[in-house]
């Protein structure tokens, strides 16, 4: 039986960790992820968790107990935002190379500089490739149910990898949405007990923890985490089975929306998912036919599923909120490429990067991108388009301005 609430994100994260129980909970706050934490000690002083709650000296401390503690055989959790995440990063690789479980509710933020304390991805997208699965969130109802998931995922005999919960910062984080709570003893039935193979206090079974590797056994120890992570594949699937027969939500690699009869449609994660939704609806009405894959899991990628999505649309335009750097587009942009790249009927791709810092993005703003992709489909006068791709200067005359707005279309590559 469902329990119908009103929370914040944070505070459905905090509510999943509760029903939980945890052993270990080291955090140190960083806004926007610092309620998260906040409710949890609440409930470790009032006696709802028997969890032991460490306040620690920093983010790279935190992950450090928690490292420390699921290395001893404590399910372990915690939280962080932004600079808080690039602190631990020493120790995210550490946490997965090591095989430990732990599980991360991040609120997603602006990384510095300039200071910025509003949602974007440039955290979580700079640890993609640190040996964590990342698991991404549309609603406050997401965050806690993926939430719920990420344990069974990361724990599971055949994954042992650490996972990331995330959500958009404020937007999500602090705004009070409706929610269906799972019953605290079907939560706890469906997590189960922690039950590790392999830990530091087994005095049965005596192990070492972070030893020197050397050349003869450092390859093998990352070829068994690269596995572990091709196995998490399947079982982020089955977890979500047993949890659509639990709460009746349905989850998979990513949500395809109005995408039966599509012509043109855009790809992105997280909050935006929702804007883009209404969007599509109000442009449905006008009888264009467009529609939206929203991303939940980015690690691992979900590569021959999206290939098979998007083969056949016309037009596809992917949505970064982050800059990667690379002069080639956002690192979303870069997946998506890369997943249609032996497709047959590989559509026309444009990257676009939105929302850096907490920049607003609009229904109207949604708007104005599918028209975009809809007039390069009907248009596909290409020569031109691809010169000026290659040669920004085409576009703005020696000491222009560029009018960045809401959303700018990235110039460095087409597909």
């Amino acid at each position: 039986m469902s329990i119908r609430e009103r929370m914040s994100g944070n505070e459905a994260v905090a509510t999943a960790m509760r029903q939980i129980n945890p052993d270990v909970m080291p955090a140190f706050p960083i806004t926007p992820s610092t309620e998260v934490p906040q409710y949890f000690s609440k409930y470790v002083s009032d006696g709802k968790v028997t969890t032991e709650f460490i306040p620690v000296e920093s983010e790279h401390s935190a992950m450090s107990a928690c490292i420390g503690s699921q290395a001893a055989g404590a399910r372990t959790v915690t939280a962080t935002s932004s600079c808080g995440l690039a602190l631990m990063w020493e120790m995210l690789y550490v946490a997965s190379s090591m095989r430990l479980p732990i599980t991360m509710a991040l609120v997603n933020r602006a990384l510095t500089g300039p200071i910025n304390i509003n949602a974007d991805h440039s955290d979580s997208m700079g640890a993609r490739d640190t040996g964590w699965i990342q698991i991404y969130s549309e609603t406050n109802q997401e965050a806690y149910d993926n939430y719920i998931q990420a344990m069974r995922i990361a724990e599971h005999k055949d994954v042992q990898l650490p996972t990331m919960v995330c959500q958009d910062g404020f937007i999500t984080s602090h705004a009070v949405e409706n929610i269906e709570l799972l019953e605290t003893e079907e939560v706890k039935a469906f997590v189960g007990e922690y039950h590790p193979e392999d830990y530091l206090l087994n005095v049965e079974r005596q192990i070492a923890h972070g030893p020197y590797d050397t050349a003869n056994f450092y390859m093998e120890h990352k070829v068994q985490q690269a596995h572990a992570m091709i196995n998490a594949r399947k079982v982020i699937l089955d977890v979500a089975k047993e949890f659509e027969a639990l709460s009746g939500r349905k989850y998979s690699f990513f949500e395809e929306y109005k995408m039966e009869d599509a012509d043109v449609a855009i790809v992105l994660i997280n909050s935006t998912a929702g804007t883009a939704k209404q969007a599509i609806d109000e442009m449905r009405a006008e009888g264009k036919r467009v529609g939206l894959i929203k991303i939940r899991v980015f690690r691992p990628f979900p590569f021959d599923e999206i290939k098979h999505a998007l083969t056949g649309i016309k037009v596809v335009g992917v949505m970064d909120k982050c800059e990667g750097f690379s002069g080639a587009g956002g690192p979303l942009f870069a997946e998506i490429r890369s997943a249609l790249y032996d497709s047959h009927e590989r559509p026309e791709m444009i990257n676009f990067v939105y929302g850096l810092g907490g920049r607003d993005v609009t229904v109207d703003t949604i708007k104005g991108v599918f028209n975009e992709l809809l007039h390069e489909a009907h248009s596909r006068e290409l020569m031109d388009q691809i010169e000026i791709a290659y040669n920004p200067e085409l576009l703005l005359p020696e000491g222009a301005d560029f009018e960045i707005g809401r959303v700018y279309r990235h110039l460095g590559v087409r597909g």
